[in-house]
C-alpha cells in the first residue's frame, strides 16, 4: 500500500493511482491521517469507489451519490439533501459497507428517528432519501437489493393546504392600500398562482401588456448567502399564462414609476423579509390569519377550484409536472362536488320520470289516478311473512292479485 509517513508534519498520506470513467490514469495524494491505519483504510475505500464496488462505504457512495445528482437537481434541493444525509442519516452508517447495512440495521436506525419525535413528513423525507441512495446502489453498483423494501417505510407525507378566502384575501388588499408596493406584488401572487422564486425572477419583457400575458422561464433562489437566477422547478413549470387585466394595469403602473428600469432588471428587487412583514402588518390590521407565502400559490388554487376551473387546467397554471400532483394537493378543497354529481343525477332522473309519465298519459286512457312516483304496491296478509310464501300459496288475499284458477 503506499501510504507514507510525513516526518515534518507527523501525520500520514496517501498516494495512489487510478483510472477514470475515460480510462485515462490519474494520481491522488491525501494528507493529514493521524495513523497509518487510517491512512490505509481511506485509500482501500477511495479504490473500491474507483472500482464501484458494493463493498465501499456508505459515505463513499453517498459522495457519489451527491455528485451526480448535482448535475440533475437544483443546487437548493442538493444543499436539502446534503443537510438531512450528514446531520441524520451518516452519523449512523457512513463507515459500514454498503452490501452489509442490513434491513435490521435500517429499521434501528428508524426506531430512533421516530424516538427523536420528529414530525411525520420530516421522518417520510428522510426515508425518501434513504431509500433512493439504495436505489442508485441498486441501479447502477449491482447492489443486489435495496434493504430499506423489508425494513418498511416510517412516517407519512402529510399534505397540509392553508389557503386564503377570496373574501379573506380582498380584506388583505384593503389593509395593504397605503403600501403600493406590497398591494401590486400580492395581487399579482394571488392572481397568478407563480411560485415566489418565479415571482422575484421577473423582468420587463416577461409581461405582454397587449395580450395581458406573463412567461415563467426562471426562478430566483437564495444559494450561499447570493442571488441565483436558476430554470424553474421543472420543465412544465416553464409556461405562460393568462393574467387578468385589472391585475395587469397594475403593474404597468407600478412600473412605470421605477426609475431607469430596463429589461434584464428585476422587476420586483426585494427579499422574503419583505412580504413576510408586509403580510404580518396586513394580517394584523385585517383580522386575516396570516399565512406562508407559498400559501399564496394554494390560494389561487382555492380560488380557481371555487370558480369550477378542471383539475387540468389548474395543473398547467401552476406549472406542475403531472396532473396527480394537483389532485393530491387540493383532492380535500372538493367535498362539497359529490353532492352536487348526486344532485345533478337527481335532478336529470326527475326529468326523465315526468317525460316517461307524460309520453305514457298521452297514448294511454286514462284509469284511475294514482299515486305520483308509486307504481304499484303489494300488502302482504298477517299471516304471510315473506315475499316467497305469498307467491308460494293462495294470492287472493293480497291486494292487486286475483285468486289462483
Amino acid at each position: 500500500m503506499p501510504v507514507y509517513k510525513d516526518e515534518e508534519r507527523g501525520t500520514w498520506y496517501v498516494r495512489c493511482y487510478y483510472e477514470d470513467f475515460t480510462g485515462k490514469k490519474k494520481q491522488i495524494k491525501k494528507r493529514g491521517f493521524k495513523l497509518q491505519r487510517e491512512a490505509k483504510e481511506w485509500e482501500a475505500d477511495f479504490l473500491r469507489k474507483q472500482k464501484g464496488s458494493t463493498d465501499m462505504t456508505f459515505r463513499s457512495m453517498y459522495e457519489i451519490y451527491i455528485e451526480d445528482m448535482g448535475h440533475r437537481c437544483r443546487q437548493s434541493t442538493i444543499d436539502g439533501k446534503k443537510h438531512v444525509f450528514e446531520k441524520l442519516i451518516l452519523p449512523y452508517f457512513e463507515n459500514k459497507p454498503i452490501n452489509k447495512i442490513t434491513p435490521k440495521d435500517i429499521r434501528a436506525w428508524q426506531n430512533e428517528m421516530i424516538a427523536k419525535d420528529y414530525s411525520n413528513s420530516y421522518l417520510d423525507r428522510m426515508q425518501n432519501m434513504i431509500t433512493a441512495l439504495f436505489n442508485y446502489a441498486v441501479g447502477y453498483f449491482n447492489l443486489s437489493e435495496n434493504p430499506c423494501h423489508k425494513a418498511g417505510r416510517m412516517g407519512k407525507r402529510e399534505v397540509v393546504v392553508n389557503f386564503w378566502t377570496k373574501d379573506e384575501f380582498d380584506r388583505i388588499l384593503v389593509a395593504m392600500e397605503d403600501d403600493p408596493t406590497a398591494h401590486v406584488s400580492f395581487s399579482l401572487l394571488y392572481y397568478s398562482g407563480i411560485r415566489f422564486g418565479e415571482f422575484l425572477a421577473l423582468t420587463p419583457k416577461d409581461f405582454d401588456f397587449d395580450k395581458n400575458t406573463l412567461d415563467i422561464t426562471k426562478s430566483l433562489q437564495r444559494i450561499n448567502k447570493q442571488d441565483v437566477v436558476t430554470p424553474p422547478k421543472t420543465p412544465k413549470s416553464i409556461r405562460n399564462i393568462i393574467i387578468p387585466d385589472f391585475v395587469m394595469n397594475e403593474v404597468k403602473d407600478y412600473m412605470s414609476k421605477l426609475y431607469d428600469l430596463k429589461d434584464t432588471d428585476r422587476v420586483f428587487p426585494f427579499t422574503k423579509s419583505y412580504i413576510n412583514n408586509a403580510m404580518a402588518r396586513a394580517c394584523k390590521k385585517s383580522g386575516v390569519k396570516k399565512i406562508r407565502i407559498h400559501d399564496i400559490r394554494h390560494s389561487h388554487a382555492s380560488y380557481l377550484i371555487n370558480l369550477g376551473c378542471a383539475p387540468l387546467l389548474i395543473s398547467e397554471r401552476l406549472g406542475h409536472e403531472k396532473v396527480q400532483t394537483t389532485l393530491s394537493t387540493y383532492s380535500h378543497l372538493y367535498p362539497n362536488k359529490h353532492q352536487e354529481v348526486v344532485d345533478m343525477m337527481q335532478k336529470q332522473h326527475k326529468l326523465e320520470t315526468v317525460s316517461a309519465g307524460a309520453s305514457e298519459t298521452s297514448d294511454k286512457p286514462e284509469k284511475d289516478p294514482q299515486p305520483q312516483g308509486t307504481r304499484f304496491k303489494v300488502v302482504s296478509p298477517k299471516d304471510k311473512t315473506s315475499p316467497q310464501q305469498v307467491h308460494e300459496n293462495d294470492l287472493s288475499p293480497c291486494v292487486g292479485f286475483a285468486g289462483r284458477t
